[in-house]
């Protein structure tokens, strides 16, 4: 086997497990540059951006994060180091460099073969509440990245899922939004099979992409949780990005669920308000929680359009 044809299969390795990761709309909004064996570089795929829903790219940058947190695991998992730089130039999110070899540690092999199974439910989940030691787990899973997560309780919940309802009523009336989320939820992006049934009764924990499948009763009293960052700028979103896919994996090792309800943050960042500071932190990513039914995963893009 030639020198470079190994050098391409473990590229595209990498690609793949990177390509896995959760993104706004799905629309998996990275590119990969290859330099050579050692080094790669993670850069915005500007193309497939949501300029309406998120004038900042923050989501999108959210988003490239956890494509650089799997990107990491398997670099790791191949038993190299990987040496990020971010933000570099202006151009590039990351520099990710293959630096020493190394034995592989049990963890990384662990979240890198769960990287697979990670899936978006936006189902009903069952009432079974987490284990405090599973929302232990997770909150460091988070700290480690450098983000924090907080669980919310009932009233914080409730209010939540006020807050998003709301917001979701907002964006419902602004005609560019509406034509922007249609885009990205007809054939590409969020395909109709994984939009989730329509809540029965005054309930609504997910978010309506326009086209449910079906109906169903949710949990009366969703789990939520709010990731957030100590600032919010472009390096706090990439952070979030690498402790949300962080979270989710151990999540999942768990045989946790996870969906998103970030119609209060795209309002946000819709009518460019500045977050206000506190002390615990920026939110960047609102999500709900629980056990739920097996679901079919989202189309991902062909690693030759991402490498």
């Amino acid at each position: 086997m030639s020198t470079a044809h190994t050098i391409d299969v473990a590229a595209r390795r990498l690609l793949v497990a990177a390509g896995e990761a959760p993104s706004v709309h799905n629309t998996q909004p990275w590119r990969f540059r290859v330099h050579d064996n050692d080094q790669m570089d993670l850069l915005a795929d500007w193309d497939r951006w949501l300029p309406v829903s998120d004038p900042r790219g923050r989501s999108l940058h959210v988003s490239c994060g956890g494509a650089l947190f799997n990107l990491r695991v398997a670099v790791r998992v191949a038993g190299r180091v990987a040496a990020v730089r971010m933000l570099p130039n202006p151009e590039v999110l990351a520099t990710i460099r293959f630096d020493t070899w190394s034995p592989v540690p049990a963890e990384m092999r662990e979240l890198y073969a769960l990287i697979p199974y990670r899936r978006t439910s936006r189902a009903p989940f069952s009432e079974r509440l987490i284990p405090a030691p599973v929302l232990s787990e997770m909150r460091t899973a988070a700290s480690l990245e450098r983000a924090r997560l907080i669980f919310l309780d009932r009233r914080g919940a409730d209010d939540m899922l006020d807050y998003a309802a709301i917001a979701q009523e907002q964006l419902t009336k602004d005609s560019e939004y509406l034509a922007e989320l249609a885009a990205w939820t007809t054939g590409q992006g969020v395909p109709s099979h994984v939009h989730g049934p329509a809540a029965v009764g005054d309930m609504d924990p997910i978010r309506d992409f326009g086209r449910r499948t079906g109906s169903a009763r949710f949990e009366p009293n969703p789990q939520l949780a709010v990731l957030t960052t100590a600032t919010d700028e472009p390096l706090d979103w990439l952070r979030a990005g690498q402790a949300l896919q962080r979270v989710l994996l151990v999540a999942a090792k768990h045989a946790v669920s996870a969906s998103f309800l970030n119609q209060p943050l795209d309002l946000r960042d819709m009518r460019r308000h500045k977050d206000p500071h506190h002390r615990r932190g920026h939110p960047q990513m609102i999500m709900r929680l629980g056990y739920g039914p097996p679901v079919p995963r989202a189309p991902r893009r062909p690693t030759s359009e991402s490498g």
